[in-house]
């Protein structure tokens, strides 16, 4: 295939995610067009990686386009500017983590002009977007997906998880998951240091046994424990997702009462510690609560 890609959006994630479809177009003899909102990103990306920095109007042109911007509403926004511009038979792949309601009215919208629409959101972090090995999960078409799919080049897992919207509820939900467990592990060794434990080998306890979690393992003792804080996810961005986990447990009726209370908590985190900060964060809050660091 030599299909020419369109990445729009290089931010932590979009940026090593652009360079692996550029050095794909490089051995497969396609083109890897780059656009972000400042210019000079593009510009960069296509002096480091071999990509070609685009306006929006050439961008549209490509065969397959995606997006990874910050929610929904930045995708309406592009959209909007290239939708004139669009050709038909062009697949259209979603990477942002947005809403299920919003994927299906994109969906719509981009039909209109014969360009097809898949939401698929990534998981992995930006050291999978790095290495090339992210799970992404895709709503929409199982035969649009199959068309992209040896366009994928940063991924290392991808899985078709339903119909337009599923891409983004399933992202949603994982990340609720990743917010009720830092959460949880939080709350855990804030009791225990208050009790006058000592937290660095209680969680060495706790992560080689079942209490352990992606968060406990990964996250806590690097980035809480050593109150380093590295922003690699915003706090901001977690609480949008499992705003968003909280809309789909509405939307399907469904009971999860552990799921909307964590909405409520990572919203105060953001408010009160700061959007701007990485995720983890959201433990000072925490840590506030309880008159206690974690540490």
């Amino acid at each position: 295939m030599s299909e020419t890609t369109a990445f729009l959006g290089l931010g932590a994630m979009g940026t090593p995610m652009a360079a692996h479809l550029a050095r794909r177009a490089r051995e497969a003899g396609g083109r890897a067009l780059v656009w972000n909102r400042t210019g000079a990103k593009a510009t960069a990306h296509a002096r480091e990686h071999g990509s070609e920095a685009v306006t929006l109007s050439r961008a549209a042109r490509a065969d397959v386009i995606f997006s990874c911007l910050p929610t929904s509403r930045e995708v309406d926004e592009v959209v909007g500017a290239l939708e004139a511009d669009l050709r038909p038979g062009t697949v259209w792949v979603d990477c942002t983590s947005g809403h299920p309601e919003a994927a299906r009215r994109q969906a719509a919208r981009l039909a209109g002009r014969g360009v097809a629409f898949l939401d698929a959101p990534v998981s992995g972090g930006t050291a999978g977007a790095q290495a090339g090995t992210l799970t992404v999960m895709v709503g929409g078409e199982a035969g649009v997906l199959e068309r992209v799919r040896p366009v994928l080049a940063f991924a290392g897992k991808v899985v078709h998880v339903g119909g337009t919207g599923a891409g983004f509820a399933v992202k949603a939900v994982n990340n609720a998951l990743l917010a009720v467990n830092l959460w949880a592990a939080g709350e855990g060794l804030a009791a225990l240091a208050r009790a006058g434990v000592d937290v660095a080998p209680a969680l060495e306890v706790i992560n080689a046994s079942s209490g352990r979690s992606n968060a406990s393992e990964n996250l806590v003792g690097q980035r809480v424990l050593t109150r380093e804080f590295p922003l690699t996810f915003g706090l901001g961005l977690l609480a949008k997702d499992v705003g968003i986990a909280a809309d789909v447990v509405r939307g399907a009726g469904a009971s999860a009462p552990v799921l909307m209370q964590t909405e409520a908590l990572f919203r105060a985190a953001a408010t009160v510690v700061g959007a701007g900060e990485d995720h983890t964060a959201a433990l000072r809050l925490l840590e506030q609560m309880n008159g206690q660091e974690i540490r």
